[in-house]
């Protein structure tokens, strides 16, 4: 290989989920010497080992001829490193024990042998190893020494049960026969290894050398026949290539340089999404839906993930990065560049179950570009390759067409592994170009007769039209807004469904395990987006979401089995799956794809879905008869189940408890459906009015804590989370209560710092500590209102305000430790938070 290749293959490794660095001590590590006793690794080697033993998924190992016993003496390298002795025998101090009678008398003789040979030149050493004695001759006269390994060729040599093993100036018998390749074998599958980068001068490391296969790595030092795939020169060699190896892999697994979540913008047609940052690069789309696989995945694994950017010749930063006012399309500007981001929604219906995307990007000006289109099918675990035609470029390797217009466009394609990536240098004069990026054909033709102006204003139109007839509150009615026009472009048009947030895994703990797939449609989650749209006068998005909720109860046999979460179309199940592709953001992992909530029980559903529906009636909306079916059931549903103990709001992954915040919103369930029923069926509002009494007074009862003054998370428990402000805000107990005062006070106590609200502090099962939780931060908002405290619940939603990204988006969580936004982007929660909480402030006097 050369130099050139040897470097793209370790850029390569270094991003390989798994993977085990071994080498040699003697002439690898450490240079040969006269005295072998004396041989020290170089300080450069030992620093880049013990840096990539300290990686996550990523394992070093020494494979030396020396006994194990003074291979750790004179490497003294830290535990992390594996060592192992004796040409691979030796994975333990003591294994000798192990050794037969017979074995342990051949060894004896040997030793003696040796010993009587040795003495014939004071150049000789012999170095006694567990399982067997090594003869070195590098200092002794060369015509003695000849002679001498002849005589222990033809002699101990020749005996049964001894395997010979030769070096450099040195000759090893073993009564064990095994070599350095069965010990890479055992490693490797020790660790679960899905590579192996190997270093060794010896000849006895080419049993290393026969064993690696795919994309292994084999580095030979020195000189020699070798099967090595590439040559370094000496163990100085050897240590630049580990010192760049580490800093490559810890940048993959770190995410160094990774931009904050808020300054990503979002893109919609209400088919799928996509993300843009700040600089112009689409680092994350899914396709054909939001919660299909990624065609670019930056977001999760840098740039080699998958990326669309478009960036000046000099890296020189944008000046400006927007949204066109009402729309949810992107501008990013440089002094004499401009591109404009968006997915169309003008070529077809929206409501088009099929999945047909165009990501349109628009550019403008005379400045000298550098564009790259880099998608990787299937979150990167596909092969992606890139065709160059006569109007742009196609991808090759996906199930449906995928194909870059790009007239004109001078594409330069080059590797990337399995992948490639097509690159282009281009100096603007004026004219516009025009990327389109067509998703998803199946045989239709472009509409050509549709131009970018004409495409753009049709978009502009579909978000504009619907955010005028927005009645935004007073307070902070441009956040509101662009936080409305979020939630409708989290909506899912097809189906009805709308989803927590656009991507997965996001981290709640930088670094941390806290990550989950959000791109699907909870049914709570979902109510509580529509409601917040309903109170901004609309509705559509309430009405095609209990649609898509009946659809889900139709299937089942009874309402009660309503699941927690669903994929936005159909009822397929969700299993959750680890992607060890994927460095995650900020090098937190593992990547995950699926919730396993679904499995969950969580009877707080019910209530936001009854309480949905009832604000509909409140906006004079005529409920269908099958929506009142709907709610007849979900009633019944739970008479049945509400006095279960579930997983409650924040689904923790631990046995399920009675969770007082599950209880209230079965009661809300049934008092949102006596007010519905007080218009449609009287009698029965009066049959369902003992089971919101009985729902309620065991709340009232057995909720409280009187050690705490509070109700707390579950009943008999002592600890608090903040969705205990709905005992307030449901209605369930009045503002005046001393009960809920007293509750709203504990929650500010306990889980308020600064800006932020955590929703628990208990200890959930999972490492790390996670951030505040945006929409606890906004109940509490809403609770201060409720009870008067005005002057708090202005400033701590001013200071929410202040969390929103450059262009109003706001992410699941901030940790006021780091002052960093944390988890899923945008996240639905956050932004309803934002609405309900403006809403409230404006409804009172001086508000």
């Amino acid at each position: 290989m050369t130099e050139t290749e040897v470097d793209a293959r370790l850029r390569e490794l270094a991003r390989v989920p798994v993977l085990l660095v071994a080498c040699d001590y003697d002439g690898t590590l450490a240079p040969i010497i006269d005295n072998p006793d004396e041989a020290r690794p170089t300080r450069e080697s030992v620093a880049a080992l013990r840096q990539l033993a300290a990686m996550p998924d990523t394992h070093v190992a020494v494979i030396s001829g020396r006994a194990l016993r003074d291979l750790a003496a004179l490497s003294r390298l830290p535990e992390e490193i594996h060592l192992v002795g004796s040409h691979g025998t030796e994975f333990d101090v003591g294994f000798a024990d192990d050794l037969s009678l017979e074995q342990r008398g051949r060894r004896r003789r040997v030793l003696e042998v040796l010993n009587d040979i040795a003495r014939r030149d004071h150049g000789f050493i012999i170095e006694p190893k567990p399982a067997g004695v090594a003869f070195h001759y590098r200092k002794a006269d060369p015509e003695i020494a000849g002679q001498a390994v002849e005589e222990v060729l033809r002699g101990p040599g020749k005996w049964d049960g001894v395997h010979i093993k030769t070096g450099k100036m040195v000759v090893e018998l073993s009564v064990l026969d095994l070599n350095k390749g069965e010990a890479l074998d055992r490693l490797r599958a020790d660790v679960s290894a899905e590579a192996v980068v190997f270093a060794g001068d010896d000849a006895t490391d080419e049993d290393a050398f026969t064993r690696l296969a795919g994309p292994d790595l084999g580095l030979k030092v020195g000189s020699g026949p070798t099967l090595a795939r590439a040559r370094l020169d000496d163990p100085q060699a050897v240590a630049q290539v580990l010192a760049l190896l580490a800093r490559r892999r810890r940048a993959w697994l770190m995410g160094e340089h990774a931009l904050p979540i808020e300054r990503h913008s979002l893109l919609s047609d209400q088919r799928t999404v996509a993300l843009v940052t700040t600089d112009a690069s689409v680092n994350w789309m899914c396709h054909p839906r939001a919660d299909s696989p990624a065609v670019f995945a930056g977001l999760l694994g840098g740039a080699r993930a998958g990326h669309f950017s478009i960036r000046r010749h000099d890296d020189s930063p944008p000046i400006s990065h927007r949204y066109l006012e009402g729309t949810m399309i992107v501008e990013t500007r440089w002094s004499d560049v401009t591109v404009t981001d968006y997915l169309d929604c003008s070529d077809g219906r929206p409501t088009e179950p099929a999945g047909r995307t165009n990501l349109i990007r628009a550019i403008d000006g005379t400045g000298r570009i550098r564009i790259e289109f880099a998608p990787r099918l299937d979150f990167g675990r596909a092969p992606t390759g890139l065709h160059v035609t006569d109007d742009g470029l196609e991808v090759w390797g996906a199930a449906e067409t995928m194909i870059l217009l790009a007239p004109g466009v001078p594409w330069d394609i080059q590797g990337d592994g399995p992948h490639q990536t097509a690159v282009a240098e281009i100096q603007l004069d004026g004219t516009p170009l025009k990327l389109v990026l067509r998703l998803g054909v199946h045989g239709r033709p472009y509409r050509s007769d549709l131009s970018e102006a004409d495409r753009r204003q049709v978009t502009e139109r579909h978000w504009q039209d619907w955010a005028q007839e927005l009645a935004l509150p007073a307070v902070a009615s441009g956040e509101v807004e662009r936080s409305a026009l979020v939630l409708k472009a989290l909506c899912h048009q097809p189906s009805g469904a709308m989803m927590a947030a656009a991507t997965t895994s996001l981290p709640e703990v930088m670094g941390g395990v806290r990550n989950w797939d959000y791109r699907y449609c909870w049914p709570r989650d979902a109510s509580l987006s529509a409601a917040a749209l309903v109170a901004l006068g609309s509705c559509q998005e309430a009405c095609d979401l209990l649609d898509w909720v009946l659809d889900r109860v139709e299937h089942l046999p009874s309402p009660e089995q309503l699941r927690p979460v669903y994929p936005l179309v159909g009822d397929e199940a969700l299993p959750e799956a680890v992607l060890p592709e994927l460095a995650g953001y900020a090098g937190s992992r593992p990547v995950r794809i699926g919730n396993a909530a679904e499995h969950q029980v969580q009877l707080d559903v019910f209530g936001p879905v009854v309480d949905l529906a009832w604000r509909l009636c409140e906006a004079e909306v005529t409920l269908t008869q099958r929506h009142w079916e709907v709610v007849k059931a979900v009633v019944g549903a739970v008479a049945a189940r509400w006095h279960e103990p579930d997983h409650g709001i924040w689904e923790e992954r631990r046995p399920p408890r009675h969770h007082v915040h599950s209880k209230v919103m079965c009661w809300m369930a049934v008092d949102r459906a006596i007010k519905i029923a007080q218009r449609l069926d009287p009698e029965l509002a009066s049959y369902w009015r003992p089971l919101r009494h009985q729902i309620a007074a065991d709340v009232v009862e057995n909720g409280w804590s009187e050690q705490r003054h509070s109700y707390t998370t579950a009943y008999g428990s002592d600890d608090l989370d903040a969705s205990l402000l709905w005992i307030g805000l449901s209605g369930l107990l009045p503002a005046t209560d001393t009960r809920f005062v007293s509750t709203l006070k504990a929650v500010e106590s306990d889980l308020r710092d600064g800006h932020t609200v955590y929703r628990y502090r208990h200890d959930d099962g999972l490492p790390g500590i996670e951030g505040g939780f945006l929409i606890c931060t906004s109940w509490l908002i809403e609770a201060y209102v409720l009870i008067g405290q005005l002057d708090d619940a202005r400033a701590l939603f001013d200071r929410y305000l202040d969390l929103c990204g450059p262009t109003g988006l706001l992410p699941e969580q901030y940790d006021p430790a780091t002052e960093r936004l944390l988890g899923n982007h945008p996240q639905a929660y956050s932004h309803l938070g934002l609405v309900n909480a403006a809403i409230a402030l404006s409804a009172v006097n001086g508000g």
